[in-house]
């Protein structure tokens, strides 16, 4: 297995993970599957400021991960959303929390200061896992979505990524910059020892 940075090619592979969550789950608060095309839209969007990260077995997109912003405004750049999503073939193998040690230490390196997960309840095995890897419980919006004819709740969770909320360095540098550094190739070799050969 390895973790690297998604590639347009791996969009139909991340699809094949995502799309029946989205059809037949309130997880994801999307109605519709997004397309290809539209996947390979995002993975670049996302890779100019922020992870995605794919862990791959055999050629084939085992799981990925990925960082998204928190809003828009300025003032909210140190805070970011992660997500992560497990092909059911390749779970109970680590492949999560692999991906989960590469992106928040990628995260770190690149000065992030929050991380954030959004999980639609009741699903006690990711507020399990956002847990274990340090997440806490911050509160829940009630009723914040419809999807499958009933309302779903949302618990967030939050991880402090430093320790000093005193004034940032500058703003979280930008993904050309983070691979440059070596903390970028440790994130990934961190990452891939929590997966289970």
């Amino acid at each position: 297995m390895e973790i690297r940075l998604a590639e347009p090619a791996d969009a139909a592979g991340i699809l094949a993970i995502y799309a029946p969550i989205v059809r037949e789950t309130a997880t994801s608060f999307e109605l519709e599957p997004p397309s290809e095309e539209e996947m390979r839209r995002r993975i670049a969007g996302t890779l100019e400021r922020r992870p995605w990260l794919v862990c791959a077995a055999d050629g084939a997109v085992a799981g990925y991960a990925y960082a998204a912003a928190h809003r828009e405004r300025a003032a909210y750049q140190w805070s970011t959303e992660t997500s992560v999503y497990v092909h059911p073939d390749h779970r109970r193998r680590g492949v999560a929390l692999g991906l989960y040690t590469a992106l928040l230490a990628a995260l770190r390196a690149q000065g992030f200061a929050n991380a954030l997960a959004g999980i639609t309840l009741p699903n006690p095995a990711s507020v399990g896992f956002h847990e274990a890897c340090g997440f806490q419980r911050i509160g829940i919006y009630h009723a914040v979505g419809y999807k499958l004819g009933a309302w779903h709740d949302v618990a967030w969770l939050e991880l402090r990524l430093r320790e000093d909320h005193g004034e940032p360095a500058g703003s979280p540098c930008s993904m050309a910059e983070l691979i440059a550094r070596p903390a970028w190739h440790e994130a990934l070799q961190a990452g891939l020892s929590r997966i289970s050969p």
